[in-house]
């Protein structure tokens, strides 16, 4: 497995463009499901879990193809589909189960694996499988899969008003995609407001959807007969960009971050104006600049649905407070086991105790560099910047976790001036 060797306390400084955002394009590749039009994205970020559901769509007989230099594809999805995902394209990837909606509307049937993906904590689908059983579907889970079809005698979907037992964005967004090829209204009650959502329902309108209330609580939609192809850019990714702040603020430095977005980061942008970092609105996205360390001052928060403090920044941001002056405390409250960096943050020398769902962290002038275990997708993001300001050399290890949502992470901060190099 690859590794990253990251020696510690260099600033950085220098620009970094930031890639479309993982949560946005993995569910636009699924749309693509319904229609039979060629349906063209750009800005889709090189990951390893968009080459898994690309894999996904060419097991089911989606054509795809890859073309031009700003993160071009291409889709065509036939008639003629197998509307099924199996086990082992899915048991690494949770967003696999965003085929379900698009493969029941348009095919009348689907037959899709329980999902797999980080290990944070239970995210149960079954706000998916009830809200598409209110429109009128059929759902059966047996050994291991989702079986789907429409009830006898339907050949649609029909609209419903939903109303979620919890906010979830997957939930929202499969329920969003299943709803526009369905007949008559359907209003969702409780839905996840995230930009990644809004920028979904924005590419289904291009492809002839009726949506109204998209980043809002409540989205109406009337179904069509069917839909057309488009071309969509998939939106900057919001938490990329975030940690790429948290970076910078931790290393101390200043950079851009091109086609970054302040008002998807309210939240976090607020916090780390708090702690003592200038972040600045400008033309191109993003400039932030910080004396690093302990002339930062330590901020507490508690994560919570968007546009609150979002629980993929609560790792990152973590470990800035484990080197900015003072005490701090962090609450999660999304998932039940997102703490599983703070054993691995402790082994450079943080300090930190965890309470139930929240960690009370001290900041320390200095961090000593060690060998470091990744154990999710932003867990590995916060000992990256851990590494970055520790003393001496950081080993991340199994950062196929990290390849899974940034798109060449290490090359980006070699262009900041870390020393950074991935170790096959």
């Amino acid at each position: 497995m690859d590794k990253l060797l990251i020696r510690g306390g260099r600033p950085l400084h220098g620009e970094v463009v930031v890639s479309g955002a993982k949560n946005a394009a993995l569910p636009e590749m699924c749309a693509t499901l319904l229609t039979s039009d060629t349906v063209h994205l750009v800005n889709v970020p090189r990951l390893h879990d968009v080459r898994t559901m690309r894999r996904l769509l060419d097991h089911m007989g989606v054509a795809t193809e890859t073309h031009g230099e700003r993160g071009g594809m291409s889709f065509v999805a036939p008639d003629a589909l197998n509307p099924e995902a199996s086990y082992e394209l899915v048991k690494t990837m949770r967003a696999s189960v965003l085929v379900l909606g698009p493969l029941l509307a348009r095919f009348g049937r689907a037959r899709v694996s329980l999902p797999g993906g980080c290990a944070i904590g239970s995210r149960p689908v079954d706000q998916h499988i009830k809200g598409l059983q209110a429109m009128g579907a059929e759902i059966a889970v047996e050994h291991g899969y989702m079986v789907a079809s429409l009830s006898p005698g339907r050949t649609r979907l029909r609209g419903a008003r939903i109303t979620t037992d919890m906010v979830t964005v997957t939930g929202t967004e499969n329920l969003l995609m299943a709803a526009c090829l369905a007949e008559g209204v359907t209003v969702l009650e409780n839905a996840a407001q995230e930009p990644e959502v809004t920028d979904l329902a924005e590419m289904l309108v291009k492809m002839g959807a009726r949506i109204q209330g998209q980043g809002t609580s409540r989205i109406r939609i009337e179904g069509v007969a069917r839909l057309h192809g488009c071309t969509h850019e998939v939106v900057a990714d919001r938490i990329e960009a975030g940690t790429f702040l948290c970076a910078v603020a931790a290393a101390g430095g200043q950079a851009l971050l091109r086609h970054a977005r302040a008002e998807h980061l309210d939240a976090v942008l607020d916090k780390l104006r708090d702690a003592g970092a200038t972040v600045e609105v400008v033309a191109e996205g993003l400039r932030v600049a910080s004396l690093g360390g302990q002339a930062l001052r330590a901020q507490s928060f508690r994560t919570s649905e968007y546009p609150g403090f979002p629980t993929d920044m609560q790792a990152q941001f973590m470990a800035l407070n484990c080197v900015a002056a003072g005490a701090s405390t962090v609450t999660e409250t999304i998932f039940e086991n997102r703490f599983m960096h703070v054993n691995e943050l402790a082994r450079l020398g943080a300090q930190i105790h965890v309470d139930g769902r929240s960690a009370m962290i001290q900041g320390v002038p200095v961090l000593s560099g060690a060998r470091l275990m990744a154990t999710d997708l932003r867990a590995s993001a916060s000992l990256v910047i851990a590494g970055l300001v520790a003393d001496g050399e950081t080993v991340v290890d199994r950062i196929y976790h990290l390849d899974r949502g940034y798109d060449q992470m290490e090359e980006k901060l070699r262009g900041l001036g870390a020393d950074i190099e991935r170790v096959k």
